[in-house]
């Protein structure tokens, strides 16, 4: 693995807390998996070793990288004593090993948001409580910070919100199971409550890795700073530039305190860029200096200028998109490689203009963040047959079938499922479920696109099979986030690459040759919704320094209206004005457009 100086020297870096800041493009992830191979070369025990990351895809990415380039012997023969996995898939891993101490058994359920929302709508039932006065879904994003930054309930419920929260939690308790949210913070409750526990694993993992540090709540923040105390062996890497997921509880002051946190905390910037062009770089990096919370950094490349940066002034949305759409149409066959293209916007509503453009070009596209696989009701309700079958508490997947089925079908399937549970694989149970139910006769009489929805199952029973038992299953497709699973919206045919459509949200950490930045409206980027708060503003400003940094040699930021602020903070040098209205050949006058 080929690594530049200072990538080195972090790499390197003896022992102790270090602060990797990396700036985008640096090659971050590439580091800290040549930290992680290197303690394994050096003869550190690969059980005493966790590196946690924030998505599915990314750890599956890293555990790729450690076993094709860490030494095999050594690598290998830890293959699976090495864990490599997201915040919530670690803290499963611990509940089940101590379930008991929480009330629940080995065998619980990870309810997932539609899961949680049932269990409340039951619950909501039962004591009769005002819908018009106590929201369900405010509530439920209550309870989650709750346990996200590890409030006291008492701190934001009410005497009858307190109530329903108590509700709650026994009623996860009295299914056996747990919701996103606890897969950590009942951890931390956990290591609070029982020193000894949290002693096993401090004494168990004496190294520890995080991946976008930057991100972590206060929940996730409490979990690694207390299994790190004892031998402060915790390498942490991120960019507070790109800190945009405080409407998710995550507080960036994490990464901007770690020396504070940690005497004599080492700091390593990685400053070099590797992906984008030189005025990219130069442009991005102009934008995000007008923040004053943050850890300063000198982003620097030396790949060549490149093309100018392209501002483009459009009347409306409508012709916004058609200019994207047209532009593509006529790009050269080289730009057309799979994946090369992305269009990214602040919020999705902002696709649908898009999205029609595209179809009239003819143009195939695919929406990243759209409905999940697993979140399709056929999917849902084979999930939930096996649920119950894999855990006989499980009301919620119980109820989802109930909804399903008449009384005579529902009452004989779930006794089947719940008494094969142990005696058949995950296919045998998957086919019990669909010929009990007569589930395809069941789709025909419901839906039109029935072919599609067998397609769906066939497609899980493909998936399914590869896991050695139900357990394993369960536990991934619980696990799966929105950014692992892309929404095609219209196929690739004719052999075309289709072009990418996300939010800038969900477009953080990926690169593409060519970047479409729609909606750079003021109001849009930065949202309205941030006006007034300087926090909120400045993590607008960090969205459109995300956004600028996907590209790789190109970049089109497009706007109609009144032009994002944020545009007149690129130095104007570096930009080619497009309008087309055909009037004037820069961005309008600041000051007659913004009041101060």
């Amino acid at each position: 693995m080929k690594l530049n100086p200072i990538q080195q020297k972090a790499v390197n870096y003896s022992g102790g807390p270090l602060l990797i800041v990396a700036g985008a493009g640096s090659g971050k992830t590439k580091t800290l998996t040549a930290r992680l191979i290197n303690f394994i070369n050096k003869g550190v025990s690969a059980k005493s070793i966790i590196a946690i990351t924030f998505t599915n895809k990314a750890a599956s990415e890293m555990r790729r990288r450690v076993l094709s380039m860490a030494n095999s012997n050594k690598v290998y023969h830890y293959e699976h004593s090495l864990f490599i996995g997201t915040f919530h898939s670690f803290g499963a891993r611990i509940l089940k090993t101590h379930a008991r101490e929480l009330n629940r058994t080995s065998g619980f359920s990870i309810f997932d948001a539609d899961d949680s929302m049932s269990l409340m709508k039951k619950i909501a039932k039962e004591r009769n409580i005002n819908k018009e006065r106590y929201k369900l879904p405010i509530l439920s994003a209550q309870i989650s910070k709750i346990k996200a930054m590890l409030y006291s309930p008492e701190e934001l419920l009410d005497e009858c919100e307190l109530e329903f929260y108590n509700d709650y939690e026994k009623g996860l308790i009295n299914n056996n199971a747990f919701d996103f949210d606890d897969l950590i913070e009942k951890v931390v409750v956990l290591f609070k409550n029982k020193p000894e526990i949290l002693k096993k694993y401090q004494n168990q993992f004496r190294y520890i890795l995080v991946d976008e540090y930057q991100d972590v709540n206060t929940a996730q923040y409490e979990l690694i700073k207390s299994l790190a105390e004892k031998h402060k062996n915790i390498s942490v890497v991120g960019d507070d530039a790109q800190a945009i997921y405080g409407w998710r509880y995550a507080d960036f002051r994490n990464f901007l305190n770690f020396e504070n946190d940690w005497e004599k905390a080492e700091i390593i910037k990685l400053e070099q860029n590797y992906r984008s062009s030189g005025n990219i770089i130069s442009a991005a990096s102009n934008v995000i200096k007008n923040n004053k919370l943050q850890k300063s950094k000198n982003l620097w490349t030396e790949n060549s200028g490149g093309e100018l940066l392209k501002i483009i002034s459009a009347e409306t949305s409508e012709g916004e998109a058609n200019f994207i759409a047209e532009t593509i149409k006529n790009f050269p066959s080289d730009f057309k490689n799979a994946g090369a293209t992305a269009i990214l916007y602040r919020t999705n509503a902002q696709s649908r203009a898009l999205e029609q453009s595209l179809i009239q070009y003819q143009i195939p596209y695919k929406i990243f963040g759209g409905v999940k696989f697993y979140e399709r009701k056929e999917i849902k309700d084979v999930i939930a047959a096996l649920k119950i079958a894999f855990n006989p508490k499980d009301t919620i997947s119980a109820d989802r079938l109930k909804k399903t089925f008449l009384k005579a079908v529902r009452e004989k399937l779930i006794h089947k499922m719940i008494e094969s549970g142990k005696k058949m694989n995950i296919v045998e149970l998957i086919n019990l479920f669909i010929n009990e139910s007569n589930y395809f006769d069941y789709l025909r009489q419901k839906f039109t696109n029935v072919n599609e929805r067998i397609e769906n199952i066939n497609e899980f029973i493909s998936f399914a099979s590869e896991f050695p038992n139900l357990e394993e299953l369960l536990e991934k497709v619980s696990l799966l986030q929105s950014t692992d699973i892309p929404k095609n919206e219209m196929g690739a045919e004719n052999n075309e690459n289709p072009i990418n459509l996300m939010t800038i949200h969900m477009a953080k950490g990926l690169e593409f040759d060519n970047v479409f930045l729609a909606g750079a409206n003021e109001g849009l980027l930065p949202h309205q919704r941030s006006y007034g708060n300087l926090e909120e503003l400045e993590e607008e400003r960090r969205l459109m320094y995300v956004a600028m940094t996907r590209a790789k040699n190109n970049l089109r930021i497009s706007f109609c209206h009144i032009p994002s602020r944020f545009l007149y903070e690129i130095q104007p040098e570096l930009t080619e004005f497009i309008n087309l209205n055909g009037e004037g050949g820069e961005l309008p006058n600041e000051d007659e457009i913004y009041i101060r």
